[in-house]
Order: structure tokens, then sequence, then C-alpha cells
């Protein structure tokens, strides 16, 4: 087995393309245990140097998926849909959005990750609700979805293991960044969790691992591509991550700010994207049959409260406290919060959310090692966004921690930029792509 991964990495290295065999051969070691995590990382640096022709991207998802159980949703008799994001700073969307379009009829089958480098992780935010668990098999996950209509959980032992340990050594060795892996771990998730179509959220800028617009765009098309020639439904939005989304940064906080969503009494960009996503996840699946439709059922969802009850439903299967979609108290909190003072007059010009990101994994909230743990009580608050008219002295953010940290308050004012001026808006869904 190390002779015949030595010859595989050495090929890669050298920019040969893998067969099938070689990549099936891999997969296998990762998931038995077969190949030490030193080789394995060894080749996901090759394979960021040299790429994958698509091919080869297609062979690696389909033994991703294979590595364990693929569920299989026939005779449910309500139609499946999931959402995924590459990921993002403040990114907490999943929170809501799976419950919300949960609640408008459709299965919400939702295989989530976490944190990677600089971007928080959906588990990671879960997990700072008391007593809820991530972790469920592939049986435990498929009674959830046909009794409560959805479930967010990681792989588990069972469904795509291989992509599980992938995920985590990707992590913390550099080798997020490369489109066929990251097509590669999404999709096999996706498939492994029978999902008959994703709409796909890919983001792009300084917070993102795409920081073109173009790059975004370009994984987006393969991602549409590759998950509609396995036969499944797809379609991605590219969407701006120059700034965190929404107001809070730190898993209890966001925590927090996506179940307010539900509560009508969220950031507007938070709001305006999830709003995005639900829609075509409810066209994309056949729930609604157009964007109108679509915005009349979520609304409806919002006003009986049937999703917040979604929400409630699917944190206490998972054994967590469902008091916390509608009291943030019962979430972790950060005793000291050290205000950021401006040191000039003007308009918030920007936040750059990969300062601010990278910030929040050096106070604890993230992984630098991939077995460090993560405090879901530490956090950044920001006050003053772009387009924001600022005075100094006026706290722009508050930073909120185990201690008094000056050195962190500095941070978050660095990531701040100012002008003269009013910044006009950026949009926030910048391109739709489809099959």
């Amino acid at each position: 087995m190390e002779e015949a991964i030595r010859d595989t990495i050495a090929a890669k290295r050298d920019g040969r393309a893998l067969s099938d065999a070689e990549i099936a051969s891999w997969v296998d070691g990762v998931t038995n245990g077969g190949i030490p995590d030193y080789q394995s990382a060894a080749l996901l640096m090759a394979i960021v140097c040299r790429g994958m022709a698509r091919a080869e991207t297609v062979a690696l998802t389909e033994a991703l998926m294979r590595s364990g159980r693929v569920l299989d949703w026939t005779g449910l008799g309500r139609p499946t849909v999931d959402k995924h994001s590459t990921g993002g700073v403040g990114d907490k969307v999943s929170l809501a959005l799976a419950p919300w379009v949960a609640a408008c009829g459709a299965v919400v089958p939702m295989i989530a990750g976490r944190g990677l480098g600089h971007t928080g992780g959906t588990l990671d935010k879960l997990e700072a609700i008391p007593g809820f668990r991530t972790r469920l098999s592939a049986a435990d996950f498929e009674a959830q979805v046909r009794k409560v209509g959805l479930a967010i959980a990681g792989q588990g032992e069972d469904l795509a293991p291989a992509d599980g340990k992938l995920y985590a050594l990707r992590d913390v060795t550099g080798t997020v960044e490369s489109v066929p892996l990251i097509v590669a771990s999404i999709l096999s998730k996706k498939a492994a969790s029978g999902a008959s179509g994703v709409v796909f959220d890919v983001k792009c800028g300084a917070g993102a691992f795409m920081r073109s617009r173009e790059e975004a765009a370009a994984l987006a098309r393969e991602l549409v591509s590759v998950f509609t020639g396995m036969g499944r439904k797809a379609v991605a939005l590219v969407t701006a991550m120059d700034e965190p989304l929404g107001m809070v940064v730190g898993n209890a906080n966001e925590t927090a700010e996506a179940f307010a969503l539900l509560h009508r009494n969220a950031p507007a960009d938070l709001t305006e994207l999830t709003l995005a996503l639900a829609v075509r996840m409810l066209v994309l699946c056949g729930v609604a049959r157009e964007r109108h439709e679509a915005e009349a059922r979520l609304e409806r969802a919002l006003e009986t409260g049937e999703a917040i009850r979604r929400a409630e439903r699917m944190i206490q299967a998972q054994r967590g406290d469902p008091r916390a979609v509608t009291d943030p108290k019962r979430l972790p909190r950060a005793e000291v919060e050290s205000p950021v003072l401006a040191r000039r007059s003007g308009w918030v010009a920007g936040i750059d959310a990969r300062r601010i990101g990278d910030l929040v994994v050096a106070m604890g909230g993230g992984r630098a090692r991939q077995e460090d743990r993560v405090d879901p009580a530490v956090g950044v608050r920001l006050l003053l966004r772009r387009g924001d008219p600022v005075k100094e002295g006026e706290p722009l953010a508050l930073v909120q921690a185990h201690r008094d940290a000056p050195e962190w308050v500095e941070a978050v004012r660095a990531a701040y930029r100012f002008t003269d001026e009013a910044a006009p808006p950026v949009p926030i869904v910048l391109e739709e792509i489809s099959a």
C-alpha cells in the first residue's frame, strides 16, 4: 500500500493524470486507515499544485461518495433539496435556511462541515447550542429527515467518511484552495446524502477562498456541470464576500443572528442572501413553480411561526436546547467586551473579512490545528459597516473575549477602511449559473 501510494504521489507531482484505480485505491486507504495522513497530505498538495482533469474530479467524487452509505429518498413523497456554501466569514445562512425551506414543504437532508482556515463552519455554530449533536449515523440521519423534514449533521462514520477525513486534513495543511478538491468534497457529501437538487452559494472576495468573481464563477460552473452530469439538479449563485456577512462573527454570535432571521430581526444582507437561496431551492425542487410563489410560501412560513417551530424540532431531535431559537441567552457569551474606537471621522468604506476571520481563529473561535477545540463564546460584533458615517472616537465594533485584549482591538481596527465620502452599496448576489 505505501509503495503504491508513493507512486501515485510521484505521478501527480510530475503532472500525470491519475487513473480511476489509483484514485479509488487512495480513497480506500483513507477510509480504512491504511494510508497515513502524511502521505495523503503530500498527495493533496500535489493536486493543489498540478490540478486535476475533469475525469479525475469525477472519479474522486464518486470514490468519496462510495466510501460509505448512500442514502435513497425514493418513496418519501416530498422533494429533497440542499444548499452548500463554499464558506465565508460570518456565513451562518444554513442555520436559518434549512428550517425555513423545510417549513415550506421541502425535505432538507443537509450534510455540513466545520470551519476551514479563516471561515467558520456550520457544525461549529450548531455546537454552540447546549447539547446539540452534530454526529449522526446514516440511519439516525435518515430517520430524523423522514420524521422532522430536515437534519443538519456531519458525514458521520458511515456517510462519505473518506471525505470527512480529507476535509479535516485539508484545513490544517494549506490545501483548501483547489477547485477539484473543493468540487469532489462538496459533491460527494451531497450525492451521499441523497438530495435530488442542490443550490450552491459560491463566494468571492477577500473573505472567500475564491478571491475573484471569475474564479468563483468557474467553480460554480464546475459544481453545476459535474452534479447535473451525475443526474441531479443544480443551480449556483456567485455572491460577494469582501466583508463579513451580517453583523457578528463567532460561533455563538452567529447562531443567535441566524435564528434572529426567523424572527424577522436579522441584518439586511443576511436576510437578502438567505431569501435568495431559499427561493432557488423551492423552485429547483418543484415546491414552487416560480420565484413569486416561492417568496409567498417563505413569507407564510415566517408569518405563521412554522419556520421557528421547524428549527426547534430539528434542535430537539439532535438533543440540543430548542429554547436557543428564541432566547440567545441560552448560548455561550464571552464575559469581556472591548470597544474598537474610530481614530478618524468619515465613512466606512469597507471591512476586510479575511482579517476578521483570521482574528477570530486566533482568539480560539476557529482551528489553527486539526485537534484544536473551538471556543463558541468569543467573536467580534460589528457596530458600523460599509456606507455608515463615523465620528472620531465612536465605537466601530466590540471584541468579545475572556480577557481585555488590546492587540485584538487593534486587529479589528486595522480591518476597517475609511473614506471621506459615502461608499456606494455593493450587491450581494453577483451572478446566477444554471445548467
